[in-house]
Protein backbone atom coordinates (compact mmCIF):
# COMPACT_ATOMS: atom_id res chain seq x y z
CA UNK A 1 0.00 0.00 0.00
CA UNK A 2 1.51 3.15 -0.69
CA UNK A 3 1.38 6.27 1.50
CA UNK A 4 -0.96 9.34 1.77
CA UNK A 5 1.89 11.33 0.09
CA UNK A 6 3.03 9.02 -2.63
CA UNK A 7 -0.85 8.68 -3.76
CA UNK A 8 -1.24 12.58 -3.89
CA UNK A 9 0.87 12.07 -6.82
CA UNK A 10 -1.86 10.48 -8.82
CA UNK A 11 -4.40 12.62 -10.17
CA UNK A 12 -8.09 11.94 -8.63
CA UNK A 13 -10.54 11.10 -11.27
CA UNK A 14 -13.38 13.91 -11.49
CA UNK A 15 -15.92 13.80 -8.68
CA UNK A 16 -13.34 12.03 -6.13
CA UNK A 17 -11.57 15.72 -4.59
CA UNK A 18 -13.46 14.40 -1.09
CA UNK A 19 -11.23 11.42 -1.32
CA UNK A 20 -8.37 13.48 -2.35
CA UNK A 21 -8.53 15.69 0.25
CA UNK A 22 -8.55 13.37 2.68
CA UNK A 23 -5.30 11.94 1.47
CA UNK A 24 -3.77 15.16 1.44
CA UNK A 25 -4.70 15.60 5.07
CA UNK A 26 -3.18 12.77 6.26
CA UNK A 27 0.35 13.62 4.62
CA UNK A 28 -0.32 17.09 5.71
CA UNK A 29 -1.16 16.38 9.50
CA UNK A 30 1.53 13.47 9.50
CA UNK A 31 4.38 15.75 8.58
CA UNK A 32 2.94 19.12 10.37
CA UNK A 33 1.47 18.14 13.06
CA UNK A 34 -2.44 18.41 13.02
CA UNK A 35 -2.41 21.98 15.54
CA UNK A 36 0.19 23.27 13.03
CA UNK A 37 -1.28 22.11 9.80
CA UNK A 38 -3.96 24.93 8.32
CA UNK A 39 -7.01 24.17 5.64
CA UNK A 40 -4.60 26.41 2.76
CA UNK A 41 -1.91 23.48 3.85
CA UNK A 42 -3.77 20.86 3.06
CA UNK A 43 -6.13 22.36 -0.31
CA UNK A 44 -2.01 22.90 -1.95
CA UNK A 45 -1.55 19.12 -0.99
CA UNK A 46 -4.63 18.36 -2.79
CA UNK A 47 -3.92 20.61 -5.57
CA UNK A 48 -7.46 22.16 -5.17
CA UNK A 49 -8.71 25.70 -3.99
CA UNK A 50 -9.17 26.36 -0.16
CA UNK A 51 -12.45 27.31 -0.83
CA UNK A 52 -13.48 23.47 -2.20
CA UNK A 53 -12.12 21.77 1.07
CA UNK A 54 -15.10 23.59 2.83
CA UNK A 55 -17.50 22.00 0.24
CA UNK A 56 -16.89 19.03 1.54
CA UNK A 57 -15.97 19.37 5.20
CA UNK A 58 -16.88 21.75 7.66
CA UNK A 59 -13.76 22.76 9.56
CA UNK A 60 -10.29 21.01 9.84
CA UNK A 61 -11.39 19.08 12.65
CA UNK A 62 -14.16 17.46 10.48
CA UNK A 63 -11.38 16.33 8.12
CA UNK A 64 -9.80 14.61 11.14
CA UNK A 65 -12.94 13.24 12.39
CA UNK A 66 -13.54 11.83 8.78
CA UNK A 67 -10.07 10.50 8.61
CA UNK A 68 -10.90 8.78 11.76
CA UNK A 69 -14.24 7.41 10.86
CA UNK A 70 -13.21 5.72 7.26
CA UNK A 71 -10.26 4.37 8.58
CA UNK A 72 -12.31 2.58 12.05
CA UNK A 73 -14.75 1.67 9.40
CA UNK A 74 -12.29 -0.15 6.63
CA UNK A 75 -10.32 -1.72 9.09
CA UNK A 76 -13.68 -3.03 11.35
CA UNK A 77 -15.07 -4.39 7.94
CA UNK A 78 -11.50 -5.99 6.99
CA UNK A 79 -11.25 -7.55 10.68
CA UNK A 80 -14.89 -8.84 10.67
CA UNK A 81 -14.26 -10.59 7.13
CA UNK A 82 -11.30 -12.14 7.79
CA UNK A 83 -12.28 -13.71 11.39
CA UNK A 84 -15.83 -15.07 9.79
CA UNK A 85 -13.47 -17.29 7.71
CA UNK A 86 -11.97 -18.56 11.12
CA UNK A 87 -13.02 -20.85 13.95
CA UNK A 88 -10.93 -21.18 15.98
CA UNK A 89 -10.82 -18.31 18.46
CA UNK A 90 -7.34 -18.03 19.04
CA UNK A 91 -6.71 -17.76 15.16
CA UNK A 92 -9.15 -14.68 14.89
CA UNK A 93 -7.49 -13.30 17.51
CA UNK A 94 -4.07 -13.35 15.77
CA UNK A 95 -6.11 -12.29 12.43
CA UNK A 96 -7.14 -9.04 14.35
CA UNK A 97 -4.00 -8.39 15.59
CA UNK A 98 -1.81 -8.90 12.33
CA UNK A 99 -4.70 -6.95 10.62
CA UNK A 100 -3.91 -3.86 13.00
CA UNK A 101 -0.55 -3.30 12.75
CA UNK A 102 -0.66 -4.46 8.31
CA UNK A 103 -2.68 -1.80 7.93
CA UNK A 104 -0.54 1.06 10.00
CA UNK A 105 2.63 -0.57 9.01
CA UNK A 106 1.37 -0.12 5.22
CA UNK A 107 1.25 3.67 5.60
CA UNK A 108 3.22 5.49 8.15
CA UNK A 109 1.65 9.11 7.38
CA UNK A 110 -1.58 7.28 8.79
CA UNK A 111 -0.13 5.88 11.31
CA UNK A 112 1.13 8.66 12.23
CA UNK A 113 -1.67 10.52 12.93
CA UNK A 114 -3.78 7.94 14.72
CA UNK A 115 -0.89 6.67 17.35
CA UNK A 116 0.64 10.82 17.47
CA UNK A 117 -2.17 13.48 16.00
CA UNK A 118 -5.59 11.95 16.97
CA UNK A 119 -4.42 12.12 20.44
CA UNK A 120 -3.23 15.64 21.19
CA UNK A 121 -6.99 16.45 21.76
CA UNK A 122 -8.83 15.03 25.24
CA UNK A 123 -12.01 16.28 23.43
CA UNK A 124 -11.79 14.34 20.18
CA UNK A 125 -10.49 11.03 22.16
CA UNK A 126 -13.44 11.06 24.32
CA UNK A 127 -15.27 11.54 21.46
CA UNK A 128 -14.02 8.91 19.08
CA UNK A 129 -13.41 6.47 22.34
CA UNK A 130 -17.17 6.13 22.77
CA UNK A 131 -17.69 5.61 19.12
CA UNK A 132 -15.69 3.85 16.64
CA UNK A 133 -13.13 2.62 19.49
CA UNK A 134 -15.68 0.80 21.67
CA UNK A 135 -17.19 -1.11 18.21
CA UNK A 136 -13.25 -2.55 17.32
CA UNK A 137 -12.94 -3.55 21.22
CA UNK A 138 -16.02 -5.33 21.17
CA UNK A 139 -14.74 -7.37 18.32
CA UNK A 140 -11.81 -7.93 20.46
CA UNK A 141 -14.37 -8.79 23.44
CA UNK A 142 -16.68 -10.86 21.45
CA UNK A 143 -13.96 -12.94 19.89
CA UNK A 144 -12.21 -13.48 23.34
CA UNK A 145 -15.91 -14.69 24.99
CA UNK A 146 -16.51 -17.20 21.98
CA UNK A 147 -13.17 -18.42 22.87
CA UNK A 148 -14.17 -18.50 26.81
CA UNK A 149 -17.87 -20.60 25.49
CA UNK A 150 -16.09 -22.76 23.94
CA UNK A 151 -13.26 -23.63 26.90
CA UNK A 152 -10.39 -21.95 25.24
CA UNK A 153 -9.81 -19.04 27.61
CA UNK A 154 -10.57 -18.79 31.38
CA UNK A 155 -13.69 -18.13 32.24
CA UNK A 156 -13.10 -15.76 34.92
CA UNK A 157 -11.39 -13.29 33.37
CA UNK A 158 -12.78 -9.99 32.34
CA UNK A 159 -13.52 -10.35 28.65
CA UNK A 160 -13.72 -6.07 28.41
CA UNK A 161 -10.02 -5.89 30.24
CA UNK A 162 -8.58 -8.73 28.26
CA UNK A 163 -9.71 -6.64 24.87
CA UNK A 164 -8.42 -3.38 26.24
CA UNK A 165 -5.09 -5.04 27.00
CA UNK A 166 -4.45 -6.79 24.01
CA UNK A 167 -5.63 -3.25 22.15
CA UNK A 168 -3.00 -1.29 24.17
CA UNK A 169 -0.32 -4.10 23.49
CA UNK A 170 -0.60 -3.55 19.78
CA UNK A 171 -1.22 0.54 20.60
CA UNK A 172 2.05 0.55 22.02
CA UNK A 173 3.77 -1.93 19.27
CA UNK A 174 2.22 0.75 17.08
CA UNK A 175 3.81 3.98 18.81
CA UNK A 176 7.16 2.00 19.12
CA UNK A 177 7.73 1.30 15.01
CA UNK A 178 6.84 5.25 14.73
CA UNK A 179 9.35 6.55 17.31
CA UNK A 180 11.88 4.42 16.41
CA UNK A 181 15.36 5.45 14.78
CA UNK A 182 15.50 1.78 13.55
CA UNK A 183 13.56 0.73 10.02
CA UNK A 184 11.82 -2.70 10.73
CA UNK A 185 8.33 -4.21 9.59
CA UNK A 186 5.61 -3.43 12.17
CA UNK A 187 3.20 -6.69 10.95
CA UNK A 188 5.70 -9.04 12.22
CA UNK A 189 5.17 -7.82 15.78
CA UNK A 190 1.58 -9.20 16.07
CA UNK A 191 2.91 -12.74 16.21
CA UNK A 192 5.01 -11.47 19.14
CA UNK A 193 2.34 -10.08 21.03
CA UNK A 194 0.01 -12.86 20.95
CA UNK A 195 2.66 -15.17 21.85
CA UNK A 196 2.97 -13.42 25.13
CA UNK A 197 -0.89 -13.06 25.17
CA UNK A 198 -1.98 -16.04 24.82
CA UNK A 199 1.02 -18.17 26.75
CA UNK A 200 2.27 -15.47 29.41
CA UNK A 201 6.01 -15.21 29.65
CA UNK A 202 6.58 -18.46 32.46
CA UNK A 203 8.89 -20.74 31.23
CA UNK A 204 6.80 -24.01 30.96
Amino acid sequence: MRSARSLNNVRAPAGDKREAILRAAISVFAHNGYFNSKVADIAREAGVADGTVYLYFKSKEDILRSIFDRSVEEALDAARKQVKQVSDPKEKLRQIALLHLERLGADRDLAVVFQVELRGSTKFMQEFSAAGFAEYLALIRATFEEGQRAGIFRSNLNANVVAKILFGALDEMATNWILSKRRYKLAPMADQVLDIFLNGVTAS
